[in-house]
C-alpha cells in the first residue's frame, strides 16, 4: 500500500501548507531506512506549489526518491532542479553544451568512472550541496548501481561513547584529493585559490528536521581540525593524538558501508534519483566497465552547515 504523498517528515514545513494534501502522486518506501519510489507523476510538466511542498516533504522524509519512465529534456531537468534552489557550476565535471548546470557522469568505454567511493557532493564547498537531481540518458545492459546512506541513521547508530568524543569536533573537507589528479598544475593553483579547504561540524544539524547528521566522507574528509584542542590531556607524545584522530575518522568513514543504512536503486534509461545531500552520502558502482553509462545531475546549492 503506498503512503499519502503528503506525508512528511516531523517538523516539516510543508506538512503545515495547506495544499500540501492536493498532491495526487504516490510514494512508495523501498527500503527501511531511506529511498522511496515516487509514481504518478509527469516531471515534463512544472509542479504546482502543492506538489513542490510534498516533493519537498517527501524529500526530507525518506532522504532519496527514485522516479522511473520520466523521459525528460536537459532544459526540463534543469528547469526541476531549479524549482528547489539556484544551481552549482561544478568546475571540473564535463557539462552539458547547452546547460552548464548539468554535469555529464559515467565515464566511457575507455576509461572507467571514478565515482565509486561513499561521498556527499560537493562537502569541499562553504556552502555545499542541499540536493542532487540525477538522471540516467543511457546504462549498461547491467551493473552499475548506486547506492545511497542514510547518515542520520549513522549517527545516531553510533555508540553513546562515540557521539560524546564528537561533540565540537570540526573536520576538513577539500577538493583536490579527489580532483586534483584531473588538472594540470597550474589548474590545481587556480583551484586552491577558488575553493580553499572548508571546514564543517563533523556532525550537523539539518536545517529543516534538525536531524543530527555524521558529515564526514572518505572521498573529500582530510582531517578533523581541533581534535588535539578538544582531546589534548589524554595523549603522551604527538604522534598519539594524530593516530587517534586518523582512527577515529576512518572509523567514522565505515559507517557509511553498513548494509543497515542504505538503500541500492537498480538504474533504467529514464529513471531520476533526487536525494538530499545534507543527509545522505552515496556510492556509483563501477562493475560495468568498458560497458558504458551516461548520467546528467544539476547541483542544488545550499547553506552553510552548522
Amino acid at each position: 500500500m503506498s503512503e499519502q504523498a503528503f506525508a512528511a517528515a516531523p517538523n516539516s514545513p510543508a506538512i503545515i501548507h495547506p495544499g500540501v494534501r492536493k498532491a495526487s502522486f504516490t510514494v512508495e518506501p523501498v527500503a527501511t531506512c531511506l529511498g522511496a519510489e515516487i509514481g504518478n507523476i509527469d516531471l515534463r510538466v512544472p509542479l504546482e506549489d502543492d506538489q513542490y511542498l510534498a516533493l519537498r516533504a517527501a524529500l526530507l522524509k525518506h532522504k532519496v526518491l527514485f522516479f522511473r519512465d520520466q523521459d525528460i529534456s536537459a532544459a526540463q531537468q534543469v528547469a526541476l532542479a531549479r524549482r528547489f534552489g539556484d544551481l552549482e557550476v561544478h568546475p571540473v565535471f564535463p557539462h552539458h553544451p547547452g546547460h552548464p548546470e548539468l554535469v555529464i557522469l559515467g565515464g566511457d568505454n575507455k576509461q572507467a568512472a571514478r565515482e565509486n567511493i561513499f561521498h556527499t557532493d560537493v562537502s569541499w564547498r562553504k556552502l555545499p550541496s542541499m540536493g542532487s537531481l540525477l538522471r540516467c540518458v543511457e546504462c549498461p545492459p547491467v551493473g552499475g548501481d548506486t547506492l545511497w546512506v542514510n547518515m542520520a541513521a549513522a549517527y545516531s547508530g553510533l555508540p553513546a561513547g562515540v557521539r560524546e568524543r564528537l561533540a565540537g569536533l570540526q573536520a576538513v573537507h577539500d577538493i583536490l584529493p579527489a580532483f586534483g589528479s584531473r588538472m594540470t598544475a597550474e589548474q590545481r593553483e587556480a583551484r586552491r585559490q577558488e575553493f580553499p579547504p572548508a571546514t564543517h561540524p563533523v556532525v550537523r544539524t539539518h536545517p529543516e528536521t534538525g536531524e543530527q547528521i555524521l558529515y564526514v566522507n572518505e572521498a573529500f574528509t582530510t582531517h578533523m581540525s581541533n581534535y588535539l584542542e578538544q582531546h589534548e590531556s589524554q595523549y603522551r607524545f604527538g604522534f598519539d593524538f594524530r593516530i587517534e584522530e586518523m582512527d577515529l575518522l576512518h572509523y567514522l568513514f565505515r559507517q557509511a558501508s553498513a548494509p543497515e543504512y542504505q538503500v541500492r536503486l537498480r538504474w533504467r534509461a529514464n529513471t531520476i534519483a533526487f536525494w538530499d545531500n545534507r543527509s545522505t552520502q552515496h556510492y556509483a558502482v563501477q562493475d560495468y566497465f568498458p560497458a558504458r553509462r551516461c548520467m546528467l545531475r544539476a547541483t542544488i546549492i545550499g547553506d552553510a552547515p552548522f
